[in-house]
């Protein structure tokens, strides 16, 4: 059970997760979520997660890959905060976790009870929405809170408009 969202309390303020990976169409889910945070006065969380599938292989190479996979993360999301920084004008939250995504999505969604709305978005290639979209619609309504779906093929000038 995911704790009461504090968004609207005194003191606080709504905010809008995106998840970064290495998909082409998280770029557009940033965007989204960032231009609403901007609109409506509300904060920006980005959320990267490492992998710890591969790490436990060989004593000793597993530090070594966790702690390449941790400097490129750092590298993804300093590039990226710059890039929402210039582009939108807001200073985003950084966080970096390391397991299994959808594990880490929802434990950061316990953790900070001022994230209200989960902002993804969906590939148009033929493989099918994307890993995470697919894993929030498998939980249906189980969900802790509400997520939008941003289509991967919307432009910067549209996505301004619909946020």
């Amino acid at each position: 059970m995911v704790s009461k969202r504090q968004s609207r309390l005194e003191g606080h303020r709504r905010k809008f997760m995106a998840v970064i990976d290495n998909t082409p169409e998280c770029g557009r889910a940033v965007r989204y979520a960032g231009m609403r945070a901007r609109n409506s006065g509300g904060g920006l969380v980005l959320l990267y997660v490492i992998s710890d599938a591969d790490f436990n292989q060989w004593i000793g190479v597993g530090e070594i890959m966790r702690a390449e996979a941790r400097e490129e993360a750092e590298t993804v999301m300093a590039k990226i905060a710059q890039e929402v920084r210039e582009s939108i004008g807001t200073e985003p939250e950084l966080a970096i976790r390391e397991g299994k995504g959808a594990d880490e999505i929802m434990k950061l969604i316990e953790e900070d009870r001022d994230i209200a709305i989960l902002v993804l978005a969906a590939s148009s290639g033929k493989d099918g929405p994307g890993p995470l979209v697919s894993m929030v619609a498998n939980r249906g309504a189980s969900f802790p809170i509400p997520v939008t779906i941003v289509p991967e093929n919307l432009t910067d000038e549209e996505i301004e408009a619909l946020s």
